[in-house]
């Protein structure tokens, strides 16, 4: 149980264990406790850390330490009241311990106080000797009250005393997108990389900037400083990918790719990206193989899914189409893209009944684009089923206002129905308005030569 332990702390623990299992009381001293309540904090193990704590105030009953680690506790409890009148008890007795105040900053932000947060941690921020967690927690809290000003101001503390804090710099980096400020973060990155030139991160968050701003050479330069700086930086390899790939140099994207494969396990996102890449260059076979490879490492990868699919249409594969939109609707089940496909390409193997299917169920996850609503007139129009269709290009009519597509489909269904004289009367209206769909001309031929 102690083997990740140091020699000090493992004779107290052991110590202390044997004392429950024997029900003997032994004395430790108040350090000795603290030690063993750390322990099992650390390891999550909290009803031994609330024994070792009843305990050790028992023997110790005024030793702050001990009491501070009781109202940790009690926070993981979520007993902020009870926490609370411990830290009061505890400021009698230690007025000025920073860890009151950080306790209690910590209350308030879990009760959504955040300046009351801030207000408790400059009260540390003034007696603490050590002001980095502190410039990071008030930065934190900042950061939850959207002032990103002065959030950005405490990160830069921090990333000034520790270059290797990266925490804070993606919060830094964060707040400088959020105030829109890509310069001052490029001048920040550049200053860190002066101090530690070897710094991936670094390069990796610059490359990403100048992405941003358009500066694609100087973004692939950064990308590739990063990689010297680190030759097995997955990030940094599929960064470079994908702008290699958006610059048109297709083979070269396709090597990162597949350099950062080496490095950790198989990745759906990655095989996506090398599959579209040999789909580019005409690569058909091998494009199919990396696309089925990322939905098998990932079952919901939807955009690879769609990009099988996709292919499969533009080959006019219909029926292999058909399968795996099947496949893919299993594990992708509230994809309104899948399902617009699933409509397009039973609509096109005359599969009207599983067309109308794909068109509602798209509809109903909320997808009101107005394909859905006239492929699904289409199909029902089709196995004439005029009075479903009409209803079906009311619903319509209600998302799409005057839309001539739909009101061409409803004259048509009302003078199927026998209701020529509303019929014409809306085809009057849209006639010099619309092209008239060429795959369902045959069903309205007295509207069309009207």
């Amino acid at each position: 149980m102690f083997d990740n332990l140091s020699e000090d702390t493992n004779p107290s623990l052991t110590k202390f264990e044997q004392m429950l299992k024997t029900n003997q009381v032994l004395f430790f001293d108040a350090l000795e406790f603290e030690n063993i309540i750390h322990h099992y904090i650390d390891f999550a193990q909290f009803n031994l850390a609330k024994k070792a704590i009843k305990m050790g105030m028992e023997q110790h009953p005024q030793n702050v330490e001990l009491m501070l680690l009781k109202s940790e506790i009690l926070l993981f409890d979520g007993a902020h009241k009870q926490a609370e009148d411990l830290l009061v008890e505890i400021e009698i007795i230690s007025p000025e311990h920073e860890e009151i105040f950080l306790q209690r900053a910590n209350i308030s932000s879990k009760k959504k106080d955040h300046p009351k947060a801030i207000q408790q941690l400059e009260k540390v921020l003034a007696i603490t000797e050590e002001p980095t967690e502190v410039w990071n927690l008030l930065g934190m809290e900042y950061l939850f009250l959207e002032d990103y000003i002065k959030a950005k101001d405490y990160f830069c503390k921090c990333v000034k005393e520790n270059v290797l804090d990266y925490q804070s710099l993606y919060n830094l980096l964060y707040c400088f997108e959020q105030l829109g400020e890509n310069i001052e973060a490029i001048n920040t990155l550049n200053n860190l990389l002066e101090i530690n030139p070897y710094s991936e991160v670094a390069w990796h968050q610059l490359g990403k900037i100048y992405l941003k701003i358009n500066k694609s050479e100087e973004a692939l330069s950064a990308f590739e400083f990063a990689i010297i700086s680190d030759d097995c930086f997955t990030g940094a390899y599929i960064e470079k990918g994908k702008l290699l790939e958006k610059m048109g140099r297709i083979n070269e994207a396709i090597d990162n790719y597949e350099f950062s494969l080496n490095f950790n396990d198989p990745n759906a996102f990655v095989n996506h990206r090398i599959g579209l890449c040999h789909l580019k260059l005409g690569n058909d076979k091998l494009a199919v193989r990396y696309l089925e490879e990322s939905i098998r490492l990932e079952p919901n990868h939807e955009k690879s899914w769609i990009a099988l699919i996709d292919f499969l249409i533009d080959s006019k594969d219909y029926l292999k189409a058909q399968h795996y939109v099947k496949k893919s609707l299993q594990s992708n089940s509230d994809s309104t893209a899948l399902w617009k496909k699933s409509a397009l390409i039973h609509f096109q193997l005359n599969f009207y009944e599983e067309t109308a299917v794909g068109c509602e169920t798209a509809i109903d996850l909320g997808d009101q684009d107005l394909n859905n609503w006239t492929l699904w007139m289409d199909s029902l129009m089709l196995v004439n089923d005029w009075q479903k269709a009409l209803k079906i290009g009311d619903q319509a009519l209600q998302h799409h206002q005057k839309n001539p597509s739909v009101l061409y489909r409803l004259a048509g269904c009302k003078f199927r129905l026998g209701n020529k004289n509303e019929a014409h009367t809306i085809f009057d209206r849209i006639k010099n308005e619309i092209n008239i769909p060429r795959n369902i001309n045959h069903l309205f031929p007295e509207l069309i030569k009207i």
